[in-house]
């Protein structure tokens, strides 16, 4: 992986601590937990959580009584993981490359690829790692594989997100987005430090060929922040029980629409071995 060096170097400067608390992110974890938990209905599952940071999901399947192996590859995220972990319920940690997964044969129920797919800039990098899934996972194993939207950029920009900024007059970033719609490279200029680092973003029915070009077959696949996300004032909104009732009632009527899927910045493909 050629960009392996800055997506290391990104995620062990503690960037995933608290982004789930805050912002988008808040949305993106409801939803996330919500539609696994559509799949994931029973407990005493084997589930392989690659790629997975600082451990959030990790935590949470286990305590579903779930056994739960956390694969990740920056060691920092791995330790603060262990390091915050409940003591009910605690799951194995380890660093771990996607590529390789340390784990025999048919070993797990459900793997959650949910990161690695969208740091593998090289094509051939990512069809390792969901062979590797493929190898790892029983019969009728399922695989959770999470991509970037390749309108994800451009849309935050041309949203209520970038009506404070004059983004759209500056020629870098004009070049790093007009490479993300053409090539699906995430190329972060070092104009824009506070942007996710070297990454390749998806369509969805990209993501879906490659996780079935491995073998997999597709169960389903949704809209996680959906067409939502670009609502004015969202975090406020999200707050009132009865608005919130109403948007995730829009956004599970138009989740699986496969004609605005690449709207949502995120979207995940439900597999099935």
């Amino acid at each position: 992986m050629d960009n392996l060096n800055e997506v290391l170097k990104f995620y062990e400067s503690g960037v995933e601590k608290g982004r789930l608390e805050r912002g988008l992110g808040i949305i993106e974890f409801y939803r996330t937990k919500e539609i696994l938990k559509k799949y994931i209905t029973s407990s005493n599952n084997i589930i392989y959580d690659v790629g997975g940071g600082i451990g959030v999901y990790s935590s949470w399947l286990s305590e579903m009584d779930n056994t739960v192996h956390l694969l990740e590859l920056a060691p920092s995220a791995v330790k603060y993981a262990l390091e915050n972990q409940k003591l009910t319920n605690p799951f194995i940690a380890e660093v771990c490359d996607a590529r390789n997964i340390n784990r025999p044969n048919e070993s797990a129920d459900i793997v959650l690829l949910m990161g690695p797919l969208y740091h593998l800039q090289n094509p051939k990098d990512r069809m390792k790692v969901l062979n590797e899934c493929y190898r790892v996972l029983k019969k009728d194993g399922i695989l959770f594989s999470v991509g970037i939207s390749k309108f994800s950029t451009t849309t935050w920009a041309l949203s209520t997100y970038g009506s404070t900024n004059e983004l759209l007059g500056e020629n870098e970033f004009m070049n790093m987005i007009e490479k993300e719609l053409t090539t699906g490279n995430h190329i972060r200029p070092k104009e824009y430090p506070y942007l996710i680092t070297q990454a390749y973003f998806h369509d969805p029915l990209e993501l879906q060929s490659e996780v079935e070009s491995a073998g997999f077959k597709t169960i389903n696949k949704h809209a996680i922040e959906g067409t939502i996300w670009f609502t004015p004032n969202l975090n406020e909104k999200w707050k009132n029980p009865e608005i919130r009732t109403r948007l995730l009632n829009i956004l599970k009527i138009t989740e699986n629409e496969d004609s605005i899927m690449g709207m949502s910045p995120h979207f995940m493909i439900i597999s099935k071995k």
